[in-house]
């Protein structure tokens, strides 16, 4: 059953410092603008046996994210998150965001719909230094080449997160597969960028020489 965490205060795109997810090594987007989705967890609140979170957005939130995104349309959205406790108030978030996008190809600018599967696996911690009550294990969590976020207020925010992976995971340049760009030939005068411009002075220069003498 899909858990839909309560909404709460606007996320914004780097409230969680840039990281970089562990087996792709991809950092997350962050750019300072508002985001629309927000879904914040209380770290300490999280119980210690750890919470199973999925979460997908109603459509005139996907709409919002869509335009931020920069996309035509965005379909589908769903993040599924495991997170759990490190010590008294760390918390490692691990899990997947899925997306079906629809973006304009930079050729024939026709629609094409893609599909976003970005793992995430992210440790965040109140501040730098060692965490409170952080068992063995908890430490070996965090000898990673990947640095450990901050938590925000003592929070994640999790709408945030998954937008920003999101836009991470989205193609800048999209293209469809059998779409070929037409160039000039090389050996063509009019593919000259100021072909037009020669055409034009040559054809003044013309009708102005017919009326000398």
């Amino acid at each position: 059953m899909t858990e839909r965490a309560p909404r709460g205060r606007n996320g914004k795109a780097g409230a969680h410092k840039s990281a970089e997810t562990k087996s792709a090594g991809k950092q997350p987007a962050a750019a300072a603008v508002d985001l629309p989705w927000s879904v914040p967890v209380v770290a300490a609140e999280v119980p210690e046996t750890g919470h199973h979170v999925e979460l997908e957005p109603d459509e005139a939130t996907r709409q919002a994210i869509a335009k931020v995104a920069d996309v035509a349309t965005l379909p589908r959205l769903k993040a599924i998150f495991d997170l759990t406790r490190l010590g008294a108030e760390g918390l490692r978030v691990e899990g997947r965001v899925l997306a079906t996008v629809v973006q304009n190809c930079v050729v024939t600018l026709e629609s094409i719909e893609s599909r976003i599967d970005e793992a995430v696996d992210l440790v965040f911690r109140p501040e730098a230094g060692e965490l409170p009550g952080a068992s063995a294990e908890d430490v070996d969590a965090l000898d990673t080449e990947v640095p450990p976020e901050t938590l925000v207020d003592g929070m994640v925010d999790l709408g945030t997160l998954a937008t920003e992976f999101l836009i991470l995971g989205i193609d800048p340049y999209p293209r469809k597969p059998d779409a070929v760009f037409d160039a000039p030939p090389a050996g063509d005068p009019a593919s000259h960028p100021f072909a037009a411009l020669a055409a034009l002075k040559k054809d003044q220069g013309s009708k102005g020489g017919t009326g000398n003498p």
